[in-house]
């Protein structure tokens, strides 16, 4: 048995694979974050990359021939370099960004035929762990629920927050977990409420963020893919077929980008969920881990001002500028400014981000609102900048 891989009392362990989402363009930080340099590729918290610190993570529960990292031909040759333990043909370029759906189900539709009873794992990319020993605990805890059966389990983070930007999941009845770990079943999800319905699921302390983290068995996913998105399933029947052959490349380039763009969440998660509290079969774990998905500048600032000062809020964060910096009654800025030296005189709370090409300034509050100025930038045909 590979120690690797996550153990059972009285039981052989299930087969794990773990699946890294790493297609993404991150526009939210622009402009650090580039198509052919994305977020995931990025040290922004440390000096690992982002997807560096996700497989560090999953070591523990994944052998390295075990992982696999769905992503695109612009990222592909970055990613095997900054992951050298992971096999080359472990990584697999998407010939068109079509959501999370499509690349949930590849990697299960390429199991299936061989491995049916493996379980998959599904982790971004772009997301920041502190306590890695819980995380592995439930990430094992996992593997053996969704090992039983069509259970699909999903990961729930405990809002601090009103927050619009993320999907919610409504948990219903508790259940008896493995080793302890407090299990509850899904009632259903709502993705990206308005600040209202955010604020009333905040309060009623029966929602948990969605924190993109699924785990199920290949034969469950493609059941579920066959089920509600049929058309898909034909075209990754297809691309399944030809893996491993000298077909495969010119079979993925042909059927893949005629699968339909669509979420996981919408795919398979909130149809499934239809069925009702028992009988969707899906189920929510804590991930009580200290998480943080970094999804835009303000939402970095927090973490560094967190973990460097006791003051989060108020801290002004300095990253990449010369060690002189001059802070006159200025709080609570995050300045990127490579070898500048930098003087803040009387600002407060701006995301200040500048590269050899672009210089950003903007506020903590609309920081989510960056990807915006990259749809400008597209409008405009200003392909160097993105």
């Amino acid at each position: 048995m590979d120690e690797n891989q996550p153990k059972q009392d009285g039981a052989a362990s299930p087969k794990f694979a773990a699946v890294i989402l790493a297609g993404g363009s991150g526009t939210r930080f622009w402009p650090r974050s580039r198509k052919a340099s994305a977020k995931q590729v990025l040290a922004l918290d440390g000096e690992q990359t982002m997807i560096q610190q996700t497989l560090e993570r999953l070591l523990p529960v994944a052998a390295p021939e075990n992982v696999w990292v769905i992503t695109n031909d612009l990222l592909d040759d970055t990613i095997a370099d900054q992951l050298p333990v992971v096999p080359r043909e472990r990584i697999l370029s998407e010939p068109a960004a079509r959501n999370t759906a499509p690349a949930c189900a590849l990697t299960a539709f390429l199991l299936e035929k061989t491995e049916p009873d493996t379980v998959i794992g599904i982790f971004p990319s772009d997301q920041v762990v502190k306590d890695k020993a819980r995380f592995a605990e439930i990430i094992r805890a996992g593997v053996k629920l969704a090992s039983e059966g069509e259970t699909i389990v999903v990961l729930g983070i405990t809002p601090t927050r009103a927050e619009t930007g993320y999907g919610y999941i409504e948990v219903g009845a508790p259940l008896e977990g493995p080793g302890g770990i407090p299990v509850h079943r899904v009632k259903r999800f709502t993705e990206k409420p308005n600040r209202h319905f955010a604020q009333q699921f905040l309060t009623s302390g029966h929602y948990r963020w969605n924190g993109g983290i699924f785990l199920w068995n290949s034969r469950t996913l493609a059941n579920a893919i066959r089920e509600y998105c049929p058309d898909m399933a034909f075209h990754l029947e297809r691309i399944a077929e030809a893996y491993g052959t000298r077909d495969f490349e010119r079979v993925l380039a042909e059927h893949y980008p005629l699968c339909e763009n669509i979420s996981i969440d919408y795919a398979v998660l909130e149809p499934r969920s239809a069925r009702g509290e028992e009988a969707s079969g899906i189920v929510c774990l804590p991930g009580d881990f200290s998480w943080n998905d970094l999804g835009s500048w303000a939402a970095l600032h927090e973490h560094v001002a967190g973990r460097d000062f006791e003051e989060l809020h108020e801290a002004n964060v300095f990253e990449a500028t010369d060690p002189l910096h001059i802070e006159l009654d200025s709080t609570g800025n995050y300045v990127f400014a490579p070898g500048k030296v930098v003087a803040l005189v009387g600002v407060s709370n701006l995301v200040i981000v500048q590269t050899h090409d672009a210089l950003l300034i903007t506020t903590r509050e609309r920081s989510q609102d960056v990807g915006k100025v990259v749809r400008k930038l597209v409008e405009a045909g200003r392909e160097d900048l993105i």
